[in-house]
């Protein structure tokens, strides 16, 4: 279906997350990496999604001037929301390990934003998964960062390895969202384009 859709159409994608790439793969499309790097500063006064919504924005910004006629630029930004809090990637596995601490016992919100960005307009929208996580000993996070090097993702963990078959109670919402792209609301506005 989105492939007959965007048939005319040159699909970009700007992130270097395999789990990205892998989604775009599994709703059939045909795609381009295009990496560009950026600092992802965001001012200070913005929370929750108002961060998320920046940074794909940013993102998008940093290579809309090298869009063409039938070009469509998807940008994406993942963080975990704790306590009024942005969780990103970590550092270390010293930052790791703290940040997967802080969240043990608790619930956070997995808040992404994606930006849709053509010659013609330019579409921000974002989702929110609640994710309850059980708690977890030192051993376990310990066990899990050195065995899974969880480096490049928010919040220090991806729910699709071990830490979220063992870790994870529940979660309220989409769990692609989780993983690192809300497929759902990507496909509804690519088919709305």
């Amino acid at each position: 279906m989105l492939r007959e859709k965007l048939a005319n159409k040159h699909v970009i994608l700007a992130s270097g997350s395999p789990r990205r790439q892998q989604f775009l793969r599994d709703l059939d499309l045909d795609f381009e990496i295009r990496l560009k790097e950026i600092e992802e500063v965001f001012p200070e006064n913005l929370n929750a999604h108002e961060i998320t919504n920046y940074l794909a924005e940013l993102k998008a910004n940093a290579l809309s001037d090298e869009l063409t006629k039938n070009d469509i630029l998807i940008t994406s930004d993942t963080i975990v929301w704790l306590e009024n809090k942005a969780l990103g990637k970590p550092k270390n596995a010293e930052d790791a390990f703290v940040m997967i601490q802080e969240m043990s016992g608790k619930a956070h919100e997995v808040i992404t934003s994606v930006c849709i960005k053509t010659l013609e307009r330019s579409v921000t929208f974002y989702e929110s998964t609640k994710v309850f996580f059980l708690n977890l000993t030192d051993s376990e996070i310990k066990y899990y960062i050195n065995l899974y090097q969880p480096f490049d993702k928010a919040g220090s963990y991806g729910i699709q390895e071990w830490i979220g078959l063992v870790g994870i109670e529940k979660i309220e919402g989409s769990y692609a969202n989780v993983v690192g792209l809300p497929t759902h609301r990507l496909y509804y506005e690519l088919m709305n384009l």
